[in-house]
């Protein structure tokens, strides 16, 4: 994989598909369908990532070098698999991209909370 020059700034703010996307990657590699379920429901289902905005963004971030597909040996046992799908893992870069829009939410989560937006006062 090529070293990233850019800073993990430079792609902020990310979508909110992307994020959530990198989110659900976080823990394990994950294949499209799984994404989209995982997505729903941590958002409580605020975030229905249709199958054209998923592989949309699935691609994209690829060239960005947020992901990479999982290459056949990193994939789960073959009774648990299905060979027809793609599996996708968070690159290094993509978990620094995601530290840094979580901090950069945090912030405006905030401002928020201090405007009183957040918990209702204003």
């Amino acid at each position: 994989m090529a070293e990233h020059t850019e800073q993990p700034e430079s792609l902020l703010p990310l979508p909110p598909a992307t994020f959530q996307i990198l989110v659900t990657l976080a823990d394990q590699p994950k294949h499209g369908y799984a994404i989209m379920q995982d997505a729903a429901a941590h958002t409580g289902g605020e975030l229905k990532l249709g199958a054209g905005t998923l592989y949309r963004s699935l691609q994209r971030m690829q060239e960005q070098g947020l992901i990479v597909e999982v290459s056949q040996r990193q994939r789960p046992a073959r009774e648990l698999d299905d060979e027809r799908r793609r599996y996708y893992r968070i690159t290094p870069f993509g978990e620094a991209v995601a530290r840094a829009e979580a901090r950069r939410l945090a912030r405006l989560l905030k401002l928020a909370r201090a405007s009183g937006l957040a918990t209702g006062r204003a």
